[in-house]
């Protein structure tokens, strides 16, 4: 991003932060705060519900003429659940110009929506000489709703001064989404990693808008803004504006699945924050309970049903990738902790999955497995009898047998069961979104086309390097476009409850399936 290599190659990410800077000053510096929003209750408006998001420490932003807002349109739209994502929801948006007033309404019906809610603009500029692109200015609005109905689908439209979505020639401009349900029931969910703006991300998108999840997991890499990802090597290629293509692209999902975001190595951008993360607390607002929402705002959980759900940030135990290496100073590791206790002790949840990006297991030649998160959390997934792991990174689909200290507890064969409280962890790599693929040692081996290999080269990143390996754990492996769906079912007390895991290509066809089960509580 426009730091010298001789420079970059020993520099931190907040040295390079602190660098372009001072590169580029700025006229306009400006922080966030709360804004004050409505919560819904029934479709219907109840004021006094305020909404605090996160943004930037420091975002910048030159003065913007504004426009005629009958001329500019709103798009963009992404859902994040809140902590809660029973009664919770954010709806975010862009808009390409600054315009008076954003607002979004909803409603329980499309001819029956809300008042104007106020919404919250976080701008962001990005100065001709950051990158490939000339100077550049962006404006992400976001409203956050609470008091929402368990289980309730809503409508919504979000507009600004002299662009109101309940003017009847805009009514197709609303979108809808679905709060989590109060109590147990079936539910599906979608998973990928490394998307970024391609033909094949569009064709991942259709696909998944098919299967009607309940929420989407996006293991890192988001849009590829950042084409490098070293985070310590000079990115001329950075271009702000490939966020403009993303959401754009994703807004067909999006706008009525939560789109839930952990970072990975492509989404560390200097310019913004000395994390690297202040883009993308712009553009997102994700549930507030992590453990340091300074330094690791991609790290939070929600539950939805009888599943939690934990996003963890690789980046701050990475050996391969360094620039974020030891950020929390093992707060994450902690509070990861924590949660794996609260979430086996709660009553009402039976299954825990964790997503984040750099793979704990993988044999794709370019990153492979990243031996800090064997290091730092591997052990906790087992001791805590993590039920489901699903990785990015490598862009490949491929699936583990089930593993327990570092070796193979059980063989998984496509159509397989995997009973985690007695037997160990699945690990799956699910990072062929969009972008470019990468390469196996090993053949592949998928449904309809098995291939299998008891011992496959490959090597893991540990403090020291690369560190070769020859592992037997590697059961499923294709070499093309694909995602993640995970249908979750559950049941009685003391019957098995079961995520139902596929692997779906982009084609449609299906390329792995399994089955994880235990005793409902």
């Amino acid at each position: 991003m426009g730091v010298p290599d001789q420079l970059a190659d020993r520099m931190s990410m907040a040295e390079q932060h602190e660098y372009l800077r001072s590169r580029f000053s700025r006229r306009t510096m400006m922080r966030g705060g709360a804004v004050t929003l409505g919560a819904v209750v029934g479709g219907a408006f109840v004021p006094g519900a305020t909404a605090r998001a996160a943004v930037p420490a420091r975002s910048t932003a030159p003065s913007a003429q504004k426009v005629d807002g009958r001329l500019v349109a709103p798009f963009g739209r992404h859902l994040a659940y809140g902590n809660d994502p029973r009664t919770e929801m954010t709806v975010s948006w862009q808009v390409p110009v600054a315009v008076d007033k954003p607002f979004l309404r909803i409603g329980a019906h499309p001819w029956d929506l809300s008042h104007r809610i106020g919404a919250e603009v976080r701008t962001l500029h990005t100065p001709a000489g950051v990158g490939a692109s000339a100077d550049h200015t962006q404006y992400y609005v976001h409203a956050k709703l609470a008091g929402l109905k368990p289980g309730r689908t809503y409508y919504y439209g979000v507009g600004h001064a002299g662009f109101d979505p309940a003017e009847p020639h805009l009514l197709g401009t609303l979108g809808t989404f679905t709060t989590a349900p109060a109590h147990k029931a079936p539910f599906t969910f979608t998973a990928f990693g490394d998307q970024g703006v391609s033909y094949h991300g569009l064709a991942n998108d259709a696909l998944i808008l098919g299967q009607n999840p309940a929420f989407h997991l996006h293991a890192g890499d988001i849009a590829y803004a950042d084409p490098s990802g070293a985070g310590k090597t000079a990115d001329t290629g950075f271009d702000a504006r490939t966020w403009d293509q993303f959401l754009a692209q994703t807004e067909s999902v999006a706008k009525s699945v939560p789109w839930m975001v952990s970072y990975g190595n492509h989404d560390m951008e200097a310019w913004y924050s000395p994390n690297g993360y202040g883009g993308e607390e712009a553009r997102f607002t994700l549930p507030d309970n992590g453990p340091d929402k300074k330094n690791l705002p991609g790290v939070y959980s929600f539950v939805h049903g009888n599943t939690a759900i934990i996003s963890l940030d690789p980046n701050d135990v990475s050996f391969e990738i360094p620039a974020n290496l030891g950020i929390s100073g093992g707060t994450q590791t902690k509070w990861f902790e924590t949660q794996l206790k609260k979430y086996r002790a709660a009553k009402d949840i039976d299954f825990v999955v964790v997503f984040f990006h750099h793979c704990a297991y993988c044999t794709s030649t370019a990153h492979a497995s990243e031996g800090g998160v064997r290091q730092e959390w591997v052990p906790l997934f087992e001791k805590y009898q993590v039920d489901l792991v699903i990785n990015g990174h490598n862009h490949q689909y491929e699936r583990t047998d089930v593993i327990k200290g570092d070796t193979v507890t059980k063989k998984l064969p496509i159509g397989g069961t995997a009973y985690p409280e007695t037997e160990g962890v699945v690990y799956v790599t699910a990072g062929a979104a969009g972008r470019s693929l990468y390469a196996f040692t090993a053949p592949d081996s998928y449904e309809g086309h098995e291939h299998e290999v008891d011992a496959v080269a490959s090597f893991v990143n540990t403090k020291d390097g690369k560190v070769n390996e020859t592992v037997a754990w590697s059961r499923v492996r294709y070499l093309n476009y694909s995602f993640l769906r995970v249908d979750v079912t559950p049941a009685p007390k003391g019957h098995y409850t079961t995520l139902t895991v596929q692997g779906i290509a982009e084609t449609g066809d299906r390329i792995d399936h399994f089955t994880v089960a235990r005793r409902a509580k």
